[in-house]
């Protein structure tokens, strides 16, 4: 049995099982909440504003994978390097983020993702934080409690940058949500100390949200006004019993760059009927297209009639397929 998992109790041991590393796992979602709370058996990470990534590491061959299992290596190529100079094999979780300031950016990794890494001149540092380990060597160590996956994490992995390990708090989950929102960070993610790893969305891992984000499906633009590129407003909408609803119209947040780039994409992909369940939306001058894009946005809250309030674009995401896209809910 690997070094690493001497010092796991006994009566855990039986949940480790030697297994050749698989190519792929679904990686654990969590759910978002509205109520926040301070608990001995959880513990309490910093919200990162990035892009979830699993990394698939044995001998000297490194995997990048997004959580659609997209293939990241050649926009990270750093990350890649400094991963396949880890003595171990491992299959770690985690999240890749850029900083404007101190805070990490989404919009920020955006710009590096249309870079395609260093060797394109990309000046944007990004740096993998690694919050999960679920195999190490040959072994599986998903059904171990994550306390103890956190410690064969810090022990396994050196960490130096751009590496870094995703540092926790115990017990006091509220005040650390306090700090987090005073700090401006997007949140807290709260984490049942005492739980193993599960391939879906689960209860054992919560977001504690200071801005109100989500992801949502692009189908449509609205021509541009003036002297503005592109398109004027995204059209955007999330699933509902596999059905895409209307969330309304998103007309900021947008570089020159952006404007241009994000109109090419959307088209190629016009069609000539509306793809939402909503046929009597009433918007001048809509190009529809086909429901592919995945964005995230800001926005103040949700409308009773299901519209965002005030919604700023933040960026395009490629690690989300646009049929998982539905309206979160605390």
């Amino acid at each position: 049995m690997s070094k690493f998992l001497d010092d796991i109790p006994k009566d855990l041991k039986s949940e480790i099982k030697k297994k050749n590393q698989p190519d792929w796992i679904s990686p654990m979602l969590a759910t978002l909440t509205d109520k926040h709370f301070s608990d001995k058996d959880w513990i309490y990470e910093r919200k990162l504003d990035g892009e979830r990534c699993l990394v698939f590491k044995k001998g000297k061959e490194v995997k990048l994978m997004s959580r659609n299992k997209k293939k990241l290596n050649k926009i990270y190529p750093e990350l890649s390097e400094a991963l396949g100079n880890q003595k171990y094999d491992f299959i770690a979780d985690g999240e890749i983020v850029a900083f404007e300031n101190n805070k990490t950016s989404f919009s920020k990794l955006q710009q590096r993702m249309h870079d395609k890494g260093k060797n394109s001149g990309s000046k944007i540092k990004v740096f993998y934080y690694i919050f999960d380990i679920l195999h190490i060597d040959d072994y599986a160590i998903s059904k171990i409690p994550l306390k103890e996956r956190k410690k064969i994490l810090y022990k396994a992995i050196k960490f130096n940058d751009p590496i870094r390990y995703s540092a926790h708090i115990a017990e006091d989950g509220e005040a650390y949500y306090k700090e987090a929102c005073q700090k401006g960070w997007e949140g807290v993610i709260a984490k049942d100390a005492l739980a193993n790893y599960v391939h879906s969305r689960s209860k054992k891992w919560l977001k504690f949200k200071c801005e109100t984000k989500q992801e949502l499906v692009i189908a449509g633009y609205t021509d541009p006004q003036g002297e503005r590129i592109g398109f004027g407003a995204l059209l955007i909408g999330f699933y509902k019993n596999k059905k895409l609803q209307y969330a309304g119209k998103v007309g900021t947040g947008f570089s020159d760059k952006v404007l241009e780039e994000l109109y090419a994409k959307m088209k190629k992909r016009e069609i000539d009927t509306n793809p939402f369940e909503q046929q009597d939306i009433k918007v001048k001058n809509a190009h529809w297209i086909k429901p592919e894009l995945v964005g995230a946005f800001k926005f103040t809250e949700w409308t009773n009639d299901n519209r965002l309030r005030h919604p700023s674009f933040q960026g395009l995401r490629h690690d989300k397929d646009a049929k998982e896209v539905v309206k979160e809910k605390a």
